[in-house]
């Protein structure tokens, strides 16, 4: 994606459910658990550069004793910086006197060595880049089993309405983000589980020291997960541990967010992806198991696993944008689902470049666009396609900074250009996975390639014309930044349906936010009297160079050719303005809104 996205988060748990020396025993090492949630981390690494957190759990200890840690970093290199962190403790704790050559007793002590451990990796999109933003965040109580510890890779549409239910509960959150609403919104049902529990062993008589094990035993998490759920809006997955060694990763109602995971008779896994655990834990493709979405993977203190369905599973809408871009492509299905997307564009190349491949140069822009532009020669290689390194991304460069003019700046020199391949007879096809904003197209890659002085610039995007803002957990919420959205906005004005188009849509927004039904999506209107071709056309016309002589067309991925190479992940709202949630019509209208009245900043 040539235009910089902040996106997603990701998650690691590992609960080991062998005593700990049995991993020091086989693996030589008392860091086994520790290293297997850094390599976990490090492996989703492109799914959060924010900030970074680790918390760990120590089961069955002696009350006085410290069970759980937890360190957090927003540093460039947090991931690093976190594990920093912790092998600094650890060593200092080897070198002290308190140290004890019985393995028991040091696992008991030692910093960070637990049996459960939870990490996360954050972009951020909502509040500030802070270290009190990081997850994993914490909810504590002197009660073993009410200490909440959460992390997740989670948007919820609706945070004002959940911290209101929270407010009428009787609650005073210290704060209005999401993060802290679902800690809460969880935190009192647990409360009231663990309440609940307590006055029932209280009536059979039951000695008060003798009752934490049986509460642990009995805590139902499925039905806190149930009462907690009910109102969340949202693209989520949520993962919890809970003080005395529980824990638990739940998916939502449409599966949008992801999350896998492995189990064998040592250690139960869980990352936001598959190939995370795949290479660390060295095992094959099948052994990965996906959590079904309304559902929780809930794993008790001693280990054993159970798949609970929490809400009722809806149409499967999970995210496609995890496929094209967002994800690792080294998981096996993305990868052939990227290939396909690249297949897929040949025939609407080939009536670009009239099938002239004598006279054509294929390249790609950026790297992540690599795989489909593999699958696009591999379907023209009967054409014998000539191929060369266009562009090189200069990766001291980041484009993602957020003052406009500094941006503009910038951009110009993220890629150097190969020159000297390119004939002024030639047609250059470039593919890229998706056009967002349009920014670095044209201040910096369209700059360059046309110094190249082709025939034919042909921009291709593996992915359809971004449409809609996402609000379940990409950072791309604001409407008119699309630069389909700014195409639309010149067609309306040549066609001199401007005013008329703005007014009605803006009323119907107006409407549906003032009886609080969100039933549609009326930015829809917005688009509806143009086709993609005539808003690819608008586009390539406003990112063209009047000073230059060079012909510039943009091509689309078209959508049913998206669900032709993403058959199983039908969530495509940013492309269709197809929301799978009551939330995210709110969203879009919303920001439809304050594009009208010209209030910056995020719809939810």
């Amino acid at each position: 994606m040539s235009d910089q996205l902040k996106h997603e988060c990701g998650i690691a748990l590992v609960h080991l459910k062998k005593p700990l020396n049995h991993y020091k025993e086989k693996y030589g090492s008392h860091m086994y658990g520790i290293d297997k949630m850094f390599l976990m981390m490090e492996k989703q690494k492109n799914r959060g550069q924010d900030g970074a957190g680790f918390a760990s759990l120590k089961l069955d200890l002696k009350p006085g004793d410290k069970y759980f840690f937890r360190v957090r970093s927003f540093d460039q290199q947090a991931i690093h910086s976190v594990f920093k962190k912790i092998n600094k403790k650890i060593n200092q704790f080897l070198k002290s006197e308190k140290v004890s050559i019985n393995l028991d007793e040091f696992f008991n002590k030692a910093p960070f060595i637990g049996q459960v451990m939870l990490g996360h990796v954050r972009y951020g999109t909502y509040g500030k880049n802070s270290i009190e933003y990081v997850h994993p965040v914490m909810r504590q109580n002197n009660w073993m089993y009410r200490n909440l510890i959460l992390a997740g890779n989670f948007n919820m549409t609706n945070n004002d309405e959940l911290f209101e239910s929270l407010v009428k509960l009787g609650q005073h959150p210290r704060e209005q983000s999401d993060t802290i609403t679902i800690m809460e919104n969880i935190g009192h049902f647990l409360d009231t589980e663990v309440i609940s529990s307590y006055e029932k062993l209280k009536r059979k008589g039951i000695d008060k020291l003798d009752m934490p094990p049986l509460i642990e035993k009995n805590l139902n998490i499925q039905k806190v997960l149930k009462k907690s759920s009910k109102k969340w809006d949202g693209g989520y997955v949520i993962a919890g541990m809970l003080g005395h060694g529980d824990s638990f990763v739940m998916r939502d109602p449409h599966g949008i967010r992801p999350a896998y995971y492995f189990e064998n008779e040592e250690v139960v896994a869980v990352a936001s992806e598959r190939p995370a655990i795949q290479t660390v834990f060295d095992i094959s493709y099948k052994e990965i198991n996906e959590i079904p979405r309304g559902n929780a993977l809930l794993i008790k203190k001693d280990g054993k696993t159970s798949i609970k369905e929490i809400l009722k599973p809806r149409i499967n809408k999970s995210c496609s944008f995890e496929r094209i871009y967002f994800s690792r492509g080294s998981d096996a299905d993305i990868y052939k689902e990227r290939k396909m997307l690249g297949s897929l564009l040949i025939s609407q190349i080939e009536k670009s470049i009239k099938k002239d491949y004598s006279n054509t140069v294929f390249s790609f822009i950026p790297n992540t666009a690599e795989t489909s532009f593999y699958g696009l020669i591999e379907k023209a290689k009967k054409h014998n396609p000539r191929i060369e390194k266009i562009a090189i991304k200069d990766a001291k460069l980041r484009t993602f900074i957020s003052e406009d003019k500094g941006r503009e700046d910038l951009v110009a020199h993220v890629y150097d250009i190969t020159y000297g391949v390119i004939k002024t007879s030639d047609n250059l096809v470039i593919i890229d996975d998706s056009i967002v904003r349009g920014t670095t197209l044209r201040e910096s890659i369209l700059k360059m390639l046309f110094r190249l002085n082709p025939k034919k610039i042909v921009v291709v995007s593996s992915a359809p014309q971004i449409r809609y803002p996402d609000c379940y957990g990409i950072d791309m919420a604001k409407i008119e930044d699309f630069i389909a959205f700014k195409a639309a906005i010149e067609l309306h004005k040549d066609a001199m349906t401007y005013d008329e188009i703005i007014d009605s849509t803006y009323k119907k927004c107006i409407e549906s936010k003032k009886i609080g039904v969100y039933k549609k999506n009326h930015v829809k209107d917005f688009y509806k009297d143009f086709t993609p071709e005539q808003i690819s056309s608008k586009m390539s016309e406003m990112l063209m160079d009047i000073n230059c002589n060079v012909e510039l067309e943009i091509i689309f991925q078209k959508v049913e050719n998206l669900h032709k190479a993403c058959k199983n992940h039908k969530g495509d709202w940013y492309f269709t303005g197809n929301y799978p949630t009551p939330g995210g019509n709110k969203v879009v209208n919303q920001a439809f809104i304050n594009f009208v009245v010209g209030k910056s900043g995020r719809a939810y």
